[in-house]
């Protein structure tokens, strides 16, 4: 909403003295956003108005160009060369004198052309800085200003306009009324309102009829009708301006009217040609089929839940939204409908999406308006196109109404002091909610509170809090800082994470966390199988993206999508990894939905609790390229599955327990080059080389190995208790062993262990050879066993 200050003063009594800084600070502490202030561009020098006494036209030149003797309030008129033809004899205009400088510093002399001393210039708006509009210079009118008046402050380019963000709560500051009202408020100064004025007292039957037949969108609808109405009555030079300022561009008469009342006291309204329209008017939902086209020249397929304004012919009105072209004021429109209403708001915030049509009126109308005055909007239009246009009104207006008493809120007057920390009396609490136009009946401490028509946000004790504390002054309410308790420091869960996060970073991995987000097509590019329990996803109602609408169950997509984006930016050798949640979806619970009036009791919180699917915390990496790098050594080691193997038992080390692996078949694994990772008998997580195609189907080089663990799988690790330190010489023992390819290393050093007895103080396996003499279908496991009597 822009609010031009010389407007708004019109309806408050600005204190002397007051700046455009104290009231941005004004509108900023009464809970209004200023976005920005609007200033127009520095005109210096003589600017006046002029009235054009003879136009003279000037031929054999390429374009047509007139030659003006125009009256500034000088001894003699002034002669200026104009090609402008927008204006006549008898036109009030603005003349900038010799010696004025326009904005974009356009200065002006008297100067020669076309034959002629052009001594001064007439003006467009674009050229003085206050609109866009070229097409021709800007006409004041006939009467109403003397030749030779300054022209600053007809033109308003001393007003400056402050521009507010309106929140959705607060619809009624849409208006000058509702902003007047605020300020007024706000300063504690005497204010004006537009509305509370009393219609005239037509007389005769109302010229048109019509008939509501849904009451629920439309409680309210005024209608009255007009003839005589000058077609080529210009709108006044102060209403344009003021539309101008307001962002809102001029049309004609009759529209600009009603923008200009809609903005003066927050009722949009609509003008109808009323020799187009047929027969009663009725408003009434859409049926399937219905088409309407509206006054932006679309052709729009209706919906049921539309509401029309409708005639014998059909739609000629998306209600509330915009009206339609075959009803639109025209050039030579004489005789006119005006309309009011009042409309339920989520209906027409409903349309408006639904048709991607937003309207002025439909930004007004969604956030709710007064319905107390459609009929003096209806009054103010009449009397503005009667004073401008000689338009009459004819007969009395129409006005169904169906509205019900407003809600009476009942409030506790200390509900404000308890919620904000500040004490407000009881008589501050009742001055407040007076001050934004509520009625109230007190009865000791409990209030009952009538709320304006112009507040339909205002349906709750809070909303009244709000507003109490709003006006008292949101800067009252203390800042205190809660006080920390004393914490026992990091959980044992906590710390395990941070510990694995820091031992894969020491290992050479880079953390790189990504959206925890999951679409179909990752899924599939892993290859995983249409039972496997990874693809019983929970999927998000209102996800950031419809290619990734559900909750990972895996850590694996996204680390890979992270690998492949670092590959295409030119990297070789590459080496991430994530820890993070997953969601499984193989296990939902129904879970209750509890009512807001209350806390919920102990019961429906541990349903509620109960019915959070668990959210295990896994551990992934993924690398490729080489893992040792090649220099002056050596060529370097490329990446193999032991790498990711060894990765999983850098995570179990830091747990504090130890990994058994075994040969293993998950996909995204190659099935002979995965290993199984367990704690005991439980199965943790996967490690090893991806498969061929998921690799090509991720544009990954190929043999990328990658290593999933559940970290929350992994059992408490024991106390730690130092080595005992033997006095005792070790003896060192290098054992080869023979064995088929099928039979894991696990095995081999279980029975190794099994076999060495209590002296065994370490063993670890040095060396796998195949090869003559080692039979085919074998391997050669070499392992250093430490013996020591403790």
């Amino acid at each position: 909403m822009r609010v031009p200050i010389g407007w708004l003063a019109e309806h408050v009594d600005l204190p002397a003295g007051t700046t455009v800084e104290d009231l941005d600070t004004a509108f900023v502490r009464l809970g209004l956003e200023v976005e920005e202030v609007h200033r127009t561009p520095e005109t210096t020098g003589p600017l006046v108005v002029g009235r054009v006494l003879e136009i003279e036209e000037l031929t054999g030149f390429k374009k047509p160009i007139r030659y003006c003797q125009v009256e500034v309030g000088e001894a003699a008129p002034r002669g200026i060369v104009c090609g402008a033809r927008n204006f006549a004899v008898g036109d009030l205009v603005v003349v900038a004198l010799p010696g004025a400088v326009l904005p974009g510093g356009f200065a002006i002399a008297a100067r020669t052309t076309y034959d002629h001393v052009s001594d001064g210039m007439i003006c467009s708006v674009r050229e003085l800085g206050i609109g866009e509009d070229h097409a021709g210079i800007l006409v004041l009118g006939r009467d109403g200003y003397e030749p030779g008046t300054p022209a600053a402050g007809v033109l308003g380019l001393d007003d400056v306009v402050i521009e507010l963000n309106v929140t959705p709560d607060r619809g009624y500051c849409l208006a000058m009324r509702g902003i007047a009202r605020e300020m007024g408020t706000g300063l504690a100064v005497d204010w004006r309102d537009p509305g509370a004025v009393t219609p005239p007292a037509w007389s005769g039957e109302p010229a048109w009829q019509v008939e509501v037949a849904d009451a629920d969108r439309c409680d309210r609808f005024s209608m009255i009708a007009l003839e005589g109405l000058d077609p080529t009555a210009a709108s006044p030079w102060w209403m344009r301006r003021r539309l101008a300022q307001s962002g809102i561009r001029s049309i004609s008469l009759a529209v600009d009217v009603t923008n200009y009342v809609m903005l003066e006291l927050g009722q949009p309204m609509h003008a109808f040609d009323r020799d187009t329209v047929r027969g009663p008017i009725v408003v009434r939902r859409a049926t399937a089929g219905e088409r309407l086209t509206t006054l932006d020249g679309v052709d729009r397929a209706l919906d049921p839940d539309d509401v029309l304004i409708t005639d014998d012919s059909g739609p000629i009105g998306l209600a509330g939204v915009m009206g339609g072209a075959s009803t639109e004021i025209g050039d030579g429109t004489s005789n006119v409908l005006l309309e009011a209403a009042h409309w339920e708001p989520t209906g027409i915030a409903r349309t408006v999406r639904r048709h991607k049509l937003p309207s002025e009126a439909a930004k007004r109308f969604e956030r709710g308006t007064d319905p107390e005055v459609t009929v003096v909007a209806l009054a103010r239009a009449a009397a503005l196109l009667g004073e401008y246009g000689g338009a009459r009104v004819v007969g009395a207006p129409v006005d169904p109404d169906t509205r019900g008493p407003r809600p009476v809120i009942a409030l506790d007057a200390g509900r404000p002091s308890r919620i904000s920390g500040v004490e407000y009396p009881t008589s501050q609490v009742i001055e407040s909610l007076t001050a934004v136009g509520a009625s109230v009946d007190a009865d000791g401490a409990m209030l009952q509170v009538t709320p304006p028509s112009w507040r339909p946000d205002l349906t709750d004790p809070a909303d009244l809090v709000e507003e109490v504390v709003r006006l008292a002054g949101y800067d009252d309410i203390p800042s205190v800082l809660p006080s920390v308790p004393p914490g026992r420091g990091l959980t044992e869960r906590q710390r395990r994470r941070r510990s694995i996060g820091r031992a894969l970073a020491e290992a050479g991995y880079v953390e790189a966390p990504a959206y925890p987000f999951v679409g179909t097509a990752a899924l599939d590019a892993l290859g995983l199988p249409a039972d496997d329990v990874r693809r019983q996803v929970v999927v998000v109602r209102n996800p950031l993206s419809e290619e990734e609408p559900a909750l990972r169950t895996t850590l694996l997509p996204g680390l890979l999508a992270t690998l492949a984006r670092n590959l295409s930016r030119g990297q070789r050798d590459v080496a991430v990894f994530e820890h993070g949640s997953v969601f499984p979806g193989d296990r939902r619970t129904p879970a209750p939905v509890p009512g807001v009036d209350r806390r919920p009791d102990d019961e429906t919180l541990a349903a509620l609790l109960g019915a959070v699917p668990p959210q295990p915390w896994h551990v992934a990496v993924a690398l490729t390229g080489n893992r040792e790098p090649r220099g002056w050594w050596g060529p370097g080691r490329p990446v193999d599955w032991a790498d990711a193997v060894q990765a999983a038992r850098v995570v179990a080390a830091t747990a504090g327990v130890q990994l058994t692996v075994r040969a293993g078949a998950l996909a995204p694994w190659h099935p002979g080059r995965c290993a199984e990772l367990l704690v005991g008998d439980v199965v943790v997580g996967h490690a090893g080389e991806l498969h061929p195609r998921v690799v090509a189907a991720l544009d990954l080089p190929p043999r990328t190995c990658a290593m999933e663990l559940d970290v929350d799988a992994l059992p408490a690790a024991p106390i730690p208790v130092g080595p005992h330190v033997s006095t005792f010489p070790p003896v060192l023992v290098d054992l080869a062993l023979v064995v088929p390819d099928d039979v894991p290393a696990a095995t081999v050093e279980s029975a190794l262990r099994e076999g060495a007895g209590e002296l065994l103080e370490a063993l670890r396996l040095f060396d796998v050879y195949t090869g003559a003499p080692v039979p085919a279908g074998s391997r050669s496991l070499a392992y250093a066993l430490t013996l020591r009597a403790p």
